[in-house]
């Protein structure tokens, strides 16, 4: 077979799956494991939205809603922003493709920071485009740095705030200083799938820079505090021409009929979203403590995971406490090579955590 592949993508790296829990569980021996690596809600889904998915299984013969109505609706009246200016999503990764789908054409720039979230980089070669990597300063986004490297070929500037992997935020002042240098030739995207968990004095109000000169795209998800993760559903704010453009490389049907019901269950469960604010926040504060307590050295976030550095190659302590049954990430993919990073559990995974850890760093 002789196929004919442009060097874009053959030379791709593919986003790289992790082994399913039970496979995991089989090739080390273990059970009763707990994952704590995927930043993913402990608390599990919104007992609202499994009521919501049970009433809609009779329903799986129809396509779902090309237009998310009822959702957009919903969620439009809860941002206080039109319908118009929502795109939904398979996960707000989907979004991403879209708006480099859209705007991306071959040879064209996109800044992004490093380490930051992977996917912003792999769908702009897939485009043929131009990555352009600043890297993190202090941990946060070099916003000066990344002023510095826009051209006449920039279309796109991806900051995940809150910051994936490090947890960190850029503040108000210094995001409007910056917004105001760029020029209305580009458009700057605000990934903000931790927003939930942000300190609401550190938080930024996306809405109020949709129709600034350069214009802003803010993008949210359903897979975090709202505990959506296996639906994959996500959502852009922008202006509503922006949107015109991804209605027009958007694929139809593109959220699945489960995804838009539970999604819409979720905005009406304000006891399950509090719960799980609570606890992570909670959580944050007696891991960081105990965590300490081990010699390790941990970082503040703003999300539902934190970086610790446990001194000793990550990789080892990985392996290590996979074999204990508690799956954690480690981050010297991200050039951090002793760090590791946790999402916060319930009460009894974290406590099995720090357990575990403790084993780990003691062999």
């Amino acid at each position: 077979m002789k196929l004919s592949v442009s060097k874009n993508i053959a030379t791709l790296i593919p986003y790289p799956p992790g082994k399913p829990l039970k496979e995991l569980e089989r090739e080390y021996g273990i059970s009763d494991s707990i994952k704590m690596a995927s930043n993913e809600n402990s608390l599990g889904p919104s007992p609202k939205a499994l009521a919501a998915i049970r009433a809609s299984l009779a329903n799986l013969h129809r396509y779902p809603d090309g237009s998310c109505y009822f959702l957009a609706q919903a969620l439009a009246a809860k941002l206080e922003v039109k319908p118009e200016e929502l795109v939904f999503g398979n996960g707000s990764n989907e979004v991403i493709e879209l708006l480099v789908g859209a705007f991306v054409a071959a040879g064209d720039e996109v800044i992004t920071s490093h380490p930051s979230f992977l996917v912003y980089q792999t769908m702009v070669q897939a485009r043929n485009g131009v990555n352009c990597v600043v890297p993190l300063k202090g941990m946060g986004h070099d916003l000066e740095t990344i002023l510095g490297k826009v051209t006449a070929k920039t279309r796109l500037i991806f900051l995940d705030n809150p910051n994936n992997p490090t947890g960190t935020v850029f503040l108000r002042k210094e995001f409007e200083a910056f917004l105001g240098a760029l020029p209305e030739t580009l458009i700057v995207v605000l990934d903000e799938a931790y927003v939930d968990f942000v300190d609401p004095a550190s938080r930024l109000d996306v809405r109020k820079y949709i129709h600034n000169q350069t214009p802003v795209v803010g993008l949210r998800t359903f897979s975090k505090a709202y505990g959506l993760a296996g639906l994959r559903v996500g959502y852009g704010i922008m202006r509503q021409e922006i949107a015109g453009y991804l209605h027009r490389v958007r694929q139809p049907f593109n959220v699945n009929e489960l995804a838009q019901v539970a999604a819409l269950a979720c905005l009406d469960d304000d006891d399950h979203y509090q719960k799980t604010l609570a606890m992570t926040h909670a959580g944050i504060r007696w891991l960081t403590r105990e965590i300490e307590k081990l010699g390790c050295r941990t970082f503040p976030t703003q999300t539902n995971f934190f970086l610790v550095d446990v001194g000793n190659d990550c990789k080892v302590v990985y392996e290590k406490m996979l074999r204990k049954g508690v799956i954690i990430r480690p981050m010297s993919a991200y050039g951090y090579p002793t760090f590791i990073r946790i999402t916060v559990g319930t009460p009894s995974e974290n406590e099995r955590l720090v357990k575990s850890l403790a084993q780990c760093l003691q062999e």
